[in-house]
Parts: structure tokens; sequence; C-alpha cells
């Protein structure tokens, strides 16, 4: 009986050997590039989401939540999966999209200039652009996606506006370009800095919720004390 185990087990393993080398054969077939960059992009998302949201979810909700663990460890997992799905599904429909416009578009087999916006404009408005069925409202964890990309654009335009070649006309000459960029940070620092607390001052229900959590955590609780355990090392 042993031995009828072990030739069992042989076989099982002779046969993933196969299985695993016909599977080998196929992702480094050239003629399976392009869906199969579809699928890894999809892959790559919700890794990355998963990567990136759940450190992130799991100190904001532990830290600025009220409620039972069970609460809190469902609020970590709705986010992450959030996260992940979305990051997922719009890197599906991108590479999806891009691949089509390569081979339908107006010079098949060569990517057009703006297939990228394209393909990013149909994603951007399926998975981010949409609000909740049940709620009518946008996801928080979209409109974060969503704002922090806007910031990154907003910073890679302003750092083109002022490079030869690509930069408005009298801005991007050398001395002029270099005097802007040095002296851009810190204004567009230093006037994010002030916009947001006077948001906060006097206009705080209009920002984001966990940004609002964290500056009332350090700003407004930093007013009220009633004894040395909450001014020292606890703060209500």
């Amino acid at each position: 009986m042993r031995c009828a185990h072990s030739v069992s087990l042989w076989n099982s393993l002779v046969d993933l050997a196969a299985t695993q080398a016909v599977a080998e054969r196929i992702v480094l077939n050239p003629k399976y590039h392009d869906i199969l960059s579809v699928a890894k992009a999809a892959r790559n998302g919700a890794v990355y989401g998963t990567k990136v949201r759940f450190p992130h979810a799991l100190v904001m909700i532990i830290l600025f939540r009220s409620g039972t663990v069970r609460e809190k460890a469902g609020l970590i997992f709705r986010a992450t999966r959030t996260h992940a799905r979305n990051l997922a599904k719009f890197a599906t429909i991108y590479k999806l999209t891009c691949v089509l416009l390569k081979r339908y578009g107006s010079t098949p087999g060569k990517e057009g200039p703006y297939d990228s916006f394209i393909a990013g404009l149909l994603g951007g408005y399926i998975v981010f652009g949409q609000r909740s069925k049940r709620s009518g409202k946008i996801s928080s964890v979209n409109q974060q996606i969503v704002i922090y990309v806007f910031a990154r654009v907003m910073l890679a335009l302003a750092h083109m506006s002022v490079k030869p070649g690509y930069g408005f006309p009298g801005v991007s000459e050398p001395k002029r370009s270099a005097a802007i960029s040095y002296y851009a940070w810190p204004i567009f620092a230093s006037v994010s800095w002030a916009a947001v607390m006077h948001l906060f001052k006097w206009h705080a229900a209009e920002l984001q919720p966990s940004l609002r959590s964290s500056m009332t955590y350090i700003y407004a609780n930093s007013d009220t004390w009633d004894g040395l355990r909450n001014f020292a090392w606890h703060n209500k």
C-alpha cells in the first residue's frame, strides 16, 4: 500500500511538472504577450493596492476610528479590498484598451500618441468616476487615490512648464527656469499649508475625513486637557 501511495505521489509530481512546462511555454510565447500583460497588470494592481492600503488603513482606523475590534477589522478589510480591486480593475481596462487601440487603431501594430490618454480616460471614468449605487457618494478610498494622482500630475506639469522645449515661452529660458524651479517649491509648500490650516479652522467639514481626523488630533485636541494623564500620554 505504501508503494502504491508513492507511485501515486510520483505521478502527481510528474503531472505537475508537465503542467508547469506547458504554462511556461505559453507565458514565454510572444503571441500571447499582449493579453498576458493585461492579466499581469491586474495582478500587480491588486498586490500593490493591498500593500499600500493595508498598513495605512490599519494605522488610521486603529488610531482614529471608534468601535469594537471586529468593526475596525471589517473597516480595514473593506478599505484594503476596495483599493486593491479598483487598482486591478483600472490596470485591466487601461492595458486592454491600449492593446485594442494598438491592434485596431489608425495605424495597426503601432501605438498612437494619445492611446495612453484615451485608455486612462476610460479607466478613470469607469473605475474612479462612479458614485456608490447604495449611498450615491464617492468612495473615500477612490477620493484619496484620485487626489494623490492629481497632485502628482500638477507637480509634473509644473516641472514641464519650465523645461526647455516644453515650457511656456519666456519661462523656459535657462536662467529664468532655474530661478522659478528654485523658489517654486517653498511657495507651493507654504501656500498649501496656509490654505489647509485656514480651511481646517473655518471649513473643516469640507476636508477629506482622514485628513480632518489627523488635524483634529494634532491641533484641536491640543487645546484641552483635564489633568496630567491626558496632557502627557493620553489625548482624548
